[in-house]
């Protein structure tokens, strides 16, 4: 069988699309390099948004992504059912397309911030977060600016009741996120959007742990067994 292919999308601006792409290849899967500017997904079996400042978040972090031409092709697909993460600026790209409710605005001490983060995974049912199990604790680096999750309350009401908060940060909130939410995924469980930096944590040569690993080898063994 062959492996799964995995697209990472390059916006002007990405940092982490090759630790992006080099999760995905540990994880066993076939990294396949995204342009933003292209209006073609080559066949993907799933897709990374990766962290950064695309276009350098000016406007609004995100904001001016979701405008990309390959984003179009990108909320189509999700519509139908690909597996899409955006990690941290991924993450508002995603909000700011309106595939995951909510805003991502700037950290309560209006200062970035960096650090290895306590996170509890809360719903171990979407196809990046079945290698998990609810409730187990993870160590992955946060580095943001506008982590800040925010929504309405009905709409955070309705996160919670309908299992869809992903991740919660454990002991100390970095960015002010209401209710700790650290992560959130769409109604079908296949768009996750997550502001800590898991492709940060998949070796321990080089992370706190190797905690992210699970959410690259989760969609992985989704996509080999589907």
């Amino acid at each position: 069988m062959d492996a799964a292919r995995v697209g990472v999308i390059t916006f002007p601006g990405s940092l982490d699309d090759k630790d992006a792409a080099k999760a995905v290849r540990l994880a066993g899967a076939e990294p396949v390099a995204l342009w933003h500017g292209d209006h073609d997904l080559r066949g993907i079996d799933a897709v990374v948004l990766p962290g950064g400042f695309s276009y350098g978040d000016y406007l609004r972090a995100g904001a001016i992504a979701r405008f990309a031409p390959l984003m179009a092709e990108v909320v189509d697909a999700a519509k139908g059912g690909l597996p899409v993460l955006g990690i941290c600026n991924g993450f508002q790209v995603l909000c700011e397309s309106h595939l995951l409710p909510g805003a991502l605005l700037p950290n309560a001490g209006l200062h970035f911030v960096c650090r290895d983060q306590r996170l509890s995974v809360e719903n171990a049912d979407t196809v990046w977060t079945s290698e998990y199990r609810e409730g187990q604790e993870l160590v992955i680096p946060i580095k943001n600016a506008d982590g800040r999750y925010v929504a309405d309350r009905e709409t955070l009401t309705e996160l919670a009741d309908s299992g869809r908060i992903v991740a919660r940060y454990l002991d100390l909130n970095p960015n002010g996120s209401l209710d700790d939410i650290a992560g959130i995924c769409n109604e079908a469980g296949n768009v996750v959007g997550l502001m800590p930096h898991p492709e940060h944590a998949v070796e321990s040569l080089t992370g706190p742990s190797t905690d992210g690993l699970g959410f690259f080898t989760s969609i992985v063994k989704r996509l080999v067994n589907a």
